[in-house]
């Protein structure tokens, strides 16, 4: 039996130090997942739905004559908590695996993955958010959102969620991503890694990015990127340039004047640098990934825990 792509993992750094012995080898005195029930409480909004006591909520019930929930809170171990969001829409899918461009799916695939077995190796839980099916057809319906609750959660993320083929999320799917997450702050405590794999081409807006940086997440934007089209431009004035639109296979030819690519690769070059400034200005580190290459993916990730390290360091 022939075994699997050998598994790579890196340390999952907090920005902040973390109270209490690390993943989940202790009980902390504060509330939020674990194994020992702390007490009970009626629901809120925002309540992850597998905390409900389902019987001490019928006998409540039955006693008041009107639909009560009761909610578990239990003593939280101190693991990570880390969430997977993945932008899908279609011009995502741009350029699949086997041509000569930069295939993103291929990419999130990898980085995901390493995320996936990161979290396992450090004994966290792992959730998953995306549009790919694109709701109602207008970009109106809900996510598909699994919370990072159980262990079998590592291998749904990489052989079912991270595989799923359609892009067919709407163009403001991360604004919604972040809209839909930011009640659940009982289901993802502070602390809780946010992974965010887009290309941001399609950045969201100055106060969408407002409303997430107030929540106590570590957010960490992974930006992938043709390194030749998207972040500079070849000189193709000589021949003629294939051109597909987002959510269509329609090819159209065009031919571009040197002034024309020079002209996009320069604005292509300002976009990128812009992007990396806007994370950094936001106080995030952005890791960049131009190539599905596993081994230059996971170097990556070592650089940014690196960058990390030497941060809290320096905080310390």
């Amino acid at each position: 039996m022939m075994s699997g792509p050998t598994e790579l993992s890196f340390p999952l750094v907090p920005r902040r130090r973390l109270i209490g012995l690390a993943f989940g080898s202790a009980h902390s005195a504060k509330r939020g997942k674990g194994s020992d029930v702390a007490s009970s409480r009626p629901y809120e909004p925002g309540d992850d739905i597998d905390a409900i006591d389902w019987a001490a909520s019928a006998k409540l019930s039955a006693a008041h004559g009107t639909d009560e929930f009761i909610v578990r809170e239990r003593y939280a171990e101190e693991a990570p908590r880390v969430v997977v969001v993945c932008d899908r829409r279609p011009a995502m899918q741009l350029y699949p695996e086997g041509y000569p461009w930069l295939s993103k799916p291929q990419v999130m695939i990898e980085a995901g993955t390493m995320i996936a077995d990161s979290t396992a190796k450090a004994r966290g839980l792992i959730g998953y958010l995306d549009y790919a099916s694109g709701g109602d057809g207008n970009g109106a319906g809900p996510p598909f959102w699994r919370p990072p609750h159980g262990q079998t959660d590592f291998w749904r993320v990489k052989e079912s969620h991270l595989l799923w083929p359609l892009f067919l999320a709407p163009e403001d799917n991360l604004e919604r991503a972040f809209a839909f997450l930011a009640p659940l702050r009982r289901a993802l405590p502070a602390g809780t890694f946010v992974f965010i794999l887009s290309d941001f081409l399609n950045m969201p807006s100055p106060e969408t990015w407002s409303l997430v940086l107030e929540l106590p997440w570590e957010l960490v934007p992974i930006v992938i990127q043709d390194p030749v089209w998207e972040q500079s431009f070849p000189d193709v004035s000589s021949v003629v340039v294939p051109l597909v639109e987002p959510g269509s296979r329609q090819v159209r030819l065009v031919r571009l004047s040197r002034r024309e690519a020079r002209d996009r690769r320069a604005a292509n070059e300002e976009r990128a640098r812009g992007t990396v400034a806007a994370f950094n200005r936001l106080g995030l580190e952005p890791i960049v990934l131009t190539t599905a290459d596993r081994d230059t993916i996971y170097s990556s990730f070592l650089e940014w825990v690196e960058l990390r390290r030497l941060a809290v360091r320096t905080w310390s």
